[in-house]
């Protein structure tokens, strides 16, 4: 069964399988299915992932945003604030259909449950998770 997304990137679902389980971008899908609100900053991906430098997390959310895994949500002008994130990262759609039919969301509890036990996180970031989110 090929899904809208396996047809538009044109790929096999064993190669976005793959792709979407390089190291890297399985963390970052993780670290986004186990937020709060399901849509951190660029700012938090980072905090989370503190082996990997931010260029890299940056162009593998990129990766994961041109495959059509990930959608990038930037609150509306009128809900911006200085000092707070404005642009959020979250699953498509079309990439949360791919993960639940190729049994990638089975831990998406027990990784909220996880990320609820961090206790040690920069005030930047609890400020950060407290920050406006878009209505998606």
């Amino acid at each position: 069964m090929s899904t809208e997304l396996e047809a538009a990137n044109g790929t096999e679902p064993r190669e976005l399988v793959h792709f979407v389980t390089q190291r890297t971008r399985f963390a970052l899908v993780n670290n986004i299915l186990q937020h709060p609100e399901q849509l951190p900053s660029m700012y938090e991906l980072e905090e989370l992932n503190p082996s990997v430098s931010d260029a890299t997390v940056y162009k593998h959310i990129q990766k994961l945003i041109d495959a059509g895994i990930v959608k990038e949500v930037p609150l509306d002008d009128d809900q911006r604030r200085q000092g707070y994130p404005w642009k959020f990262y979250g699953l498509s759609e079309e990439g949360r259909t791919f993960l639940e039919e190729h049994n990638l969301l089975a831990a998406e509890e027990t990784l909220q449950r996880i990320y609820e036990t961090i206790s040690d996180k920069p005030e930047k970031m609890v400020k950060y998770e407290n920050a406006p989110r878009p209505d998606t």
